[in-house]
């Protein structure tokens, strides 16, 4: 779907302002309400805006901790792959998933209360024979940038 300079702008203001009301966005875009909400609906239509949500600050949760997990599996057939992205679909604690080409195949994100519960949750995952093969674990010491958006200019089409 091509974009114009102005679903840009609503896109832009939506991934940093979720909860702008829809006047507030069509007059900070230049355009009337129903044309704004027009807009609106075929980027959702078109999967361009796949959702709305929070972003929630853990620290208000009490103690956790980020991990990323880079994982190997020991073979590599399309069944394999399978396996193993239906297994992690089933534990809340593994927040993104990522399948990798190059070294590693998947990166994984797990959010949990300390690394006790992080280390039962890779031994659960060991035990569930899911091809698993190798792990490394990556605990985050610090946020040094939060993700608000996509660098959109870079990624629309001219």
């Amino acid at each position: 779907m091509p974009l114009d300079a102005r679903d840009l702008d609503i896109l832009r203001i939506l991934s940093a302002e979720g909860r702008i009301t829809k006047a507030e966005l069509a007059a900070r875009v230049g355009l009337s309400p129903t044309p704004c909400w027009e807009r609106l609906k075929k980027l959702e239509r078109a999967g361009v805006i796949e959702g709305y949500g929070a972003r929630l600050g853990l620290r208000a949760f009490g103690p956790h901790v980020t991990v990323f997990v880079a994982i190997e599996l020991g073979s590599h057939k399309a069944a394999d792959f399978r396996i193993f992205e239906e297994a992690v679909q089933r534990h809340e604690e593994i927040t993104w998933v990522w399948a990798l080409g190059g070294g590693f195949d998947y990166l994984c994100q797990v959010v949990t209360r300390d690394i006790d519960s992080y280390q039962r949750l890779i031994d659960a995952l060991l035990e569930a024979r899911i091809g698993l093969s190798r792990y490394y674990t990556y605990i985050v010491t610090k946020r040094v940038k939060a993700g608000h958006g996509l660098p959109l200019s870079l990624l629309a089409r001219d």
